[in-house]
C-alpha cells in the first residue's frame, strides 16, 4: 500500500494501531486507565510524558509484553486478543522494536543480533541470513567493520544503530523506539533523528516513538500524544500542544529548555 499524505487530515488515514479504554496497573497501582490512543499509517509518532507515567509500559502493551486489566487493542484492524497463535505471529512480523540501551544480546555479534529475528520468523541458508544482515548494517549508517564486533565494543550511538538494525531485520511496517536518543549527545542524536526520518521516508515505515528529547520532537514528528494522569492529554502537532493550557505540557513545552528548542530549531 503507497505512504498516506504526510500531514493529512486524521480521517484521512488508515489507522494501524488502535487503543481504546485501556487500563494497564501493577498490583494496587494503576498505570493508565481509560486511554484511548490512534497511530497513523506512514507518520511519526512522538509519545512523551513525564518519568513515570507510563509511556514505556504503554509500548510494552501494545507488543503484548505487559498484561492488560481491560481494553482493546488492535494493529493492522487485528484485535490482538482475538488472534490465533500463529496469527499473531504473522502480525508480530509485521513490527520491529528497538528498546531503551538497544537491548542486544552481549554475547552476540552485530551481525547475530540482526540475524536473532530473521532465524526465529524465517528460514534462510547461513550465506542469505549474512547477506541481509550486512545490508541491514549498511541501511543504518554502520562500517561494514562492525558486524563482528560485540556490543561491548560499540560506542553508544553505534549500539543504537545495531538496535535499530535489528528492528529492521524483517522489513517492518511499524517501529517501535523507546528513548531512542537517550544517552546520546546533541550532534549524535541529532544525526540518528536524521536517519530515522529518512528510513521513515525511503521504507514507508510507522515510526511510534517514545521521547523526551524537544528536538525530536521539533525536528522529525509528524504527530505528538502527551501522557499523564493515566490518559492521553493531547495529541497533534506541535503547534497544537505549544496551543494547550494543560500546566504540564505548558511546563514541558514552554520551560527553559524548550525555550531554548524553539529559539534555535535547528
Amino acid at each position: 500500500m503507497p505512504e498516506q499524505p504526510r500531514h493529512s487530515s486524521p480521517s484521512d488515514r488508515e489507522t494501524v494501531i488502535r487503543v481504546r479504554d485501556l487500563e494497564v496497573g501493577f498490583g494496587e497501582r494503576t498505570i493508565m486507565k481509560g486511554l484511548d490512543l490512534d497511530v497513523y499509517r506512514g507518520e511519526i509518532l512522538g509519545f512523551v510524558g513525564a518519568s513515570g507515567t507510563g509511556k514505556s509500559v504503554l509500548t510494552r502493551a501494545i507488543l503484548g509484553l505487559v498484561p492488560k486489566r481491560h481494553g482493546t487493542i488492535e494493529v493492522f484492524g487485528e484485535d490482538l486478543d482475538a488472534l490465533s497463535a500463529s496469527e499473531r505471529r504473522a502480525v508480530e512480523k509485521r513490527w520491529g522494536v528497538l528498546f531503551q540501551q538497544g537491548a542486544l544480546f552481549s554475547a552476540l555479534t552485530v551481525k547475530q543480533n540482526i540475524q536473532v529475528p530473521m532465524r526465529e520468523y524465517l528460514s534462510l541458508s547461513s550465506r542469505l541470513l549474512d547477506e541481509l544482515a550486512m545490508l541491514k548494517i549498511e541501511m543504518v549508517g554502520l562500517n561494514s567493520d562492525a558486524a563482528d564486533k560485540f556490543p561491548s565494543e560499540l560506542s553508544g550511538g553505534m549500539i543504537k544503530r545495531a538496535a535499530l538494525a535489528r528492528a529492521l531485520a524483517l522489513d517492518p511496517e511499524i517501529v517501535f523506539l523507546d528513548e531512542p536518543t537517550s544517552g546520546l549527545d546533541p550532534i549524535g542524536a541529532g544525526d540518528f533523528d536524521e536517519l530515522i526520518a529518512t528510513l521513515q521516508r525511503t521504507l514507508g515505515l510507522t515510526v511510534f516513538m517514545v521521547t523526551h528529547d524537544l528536538d525530536s520532537l521539533h525536528s522529525v514528528c509528524d504527530r505528538i500524544a502527551a501522557l499523564g494522569e493515566g490518559r492521553i492529554l493531547a495529541s497533534g502537532t506541535i503547534e497544537t500542544l505549544l496551543a494547550s493550557d494543560h500546566p504540564w505540557l505548558r511546563a514541558y513545552f514552554h520551560g527553559k529548555r524548550a525555550r531554548a528548542v524553539l529559539a534555535d530549531p535547528g
